[in-house]
């Protein structure tokens, strides 16, 4: 999703695992299916939807605790393992996926805080992976990065998404561009065009997409 500053895109991807009831006064209106049942529902339990809805924010928030129990927390909360065994195994699975392993493996019961950047924003990755959603949503997972963290989360991205629906917001076209297999462009608020990736960088539907790729404004 991209679009000028305050257009809506973090808005709206705070709504697909309901961030936004955490909004005084927020009101909601329509639906959003995921399956098919409208999460949105009187029956949805908040709880459940957001171990099948996982979130990375824009800053690395890692739990002041070691980088084993950042990763250990959500499957021990949700009951996903029986043993300390079942737990290494989806910690060191989680970490694996994330590219983190073999930076990670021998201090595991250091502070996850004394990584760095980078490291600490691929460890909240492994968190939500821990408990294998259904999608991910990540708002701006490399704006605080360095370039060469941003690549390393890059190519994490574009491999989890071949086990994994991921949503992610950014302000960087060229991001979208490089990561994105279908790509929304938002205007104040509205949803102007969603289309192929590359269908809206290079003949867009809208003059408003047109003129935003186009550096024209934003």
């Amino acid at each position: 999703m991209i679009g000028p500053s305050g257009c809506g895109k973090s808005t709206f991807l705070r709504c697909l695992n309901r961030m936004n009831d955490t909004v005084s006064g927020c009101i909601v209106r329509g639906k959003i299916a995921l399956d098919g049942t409208n999460i949105y529902g009187d029956k949805t339990e908040i709880v459940e939807l957001r171990s099948r809805v996982g979130m990375v924010f824009q800053r690395p928030n890692p739990f002041p605790k070691s980088i084993y129990d950042n990763v250990a927390y959500g499957p021990r909360i949700h009951g996903l393992v029986d043993s300390r065994t079942d737990l290494d195994e989806v910690v060191e699975s989680s970490l694996r996926k994330a590219g983190l392993w073999e930076e990670v493996k021998d201090r595991m019961d250091q502070p996850a805080t004394g990584l760095s950047g980078g490291q600490q924003q691929r460890l909240c990755i492994a968190r939500t992976i821990a408990i294998t959603p259904e999608v991910i949503l990540m708002d701006e997972p490399c704006s605080a990065l360095d370039p060469i963290a941003t690549a390393k989360i890059e190519e994490l991205i574009a491999e989890l998404k071949e086990s994994f629906s991921i949503v992610i917001v950014t302000h960087s076209m060229q991001q979208a561009s490089r990561v994105s297999d279908r790509t929304a462009y938002f205007h104040l608020g509205r949803l102007v065009e969603v289309n192929p990736t590359k269908q809206v960088f290079e003949d867009p539907e809208h003059r408003l997409t047109r003129d935003y790729i186009g550096g024209r404004f934003g």
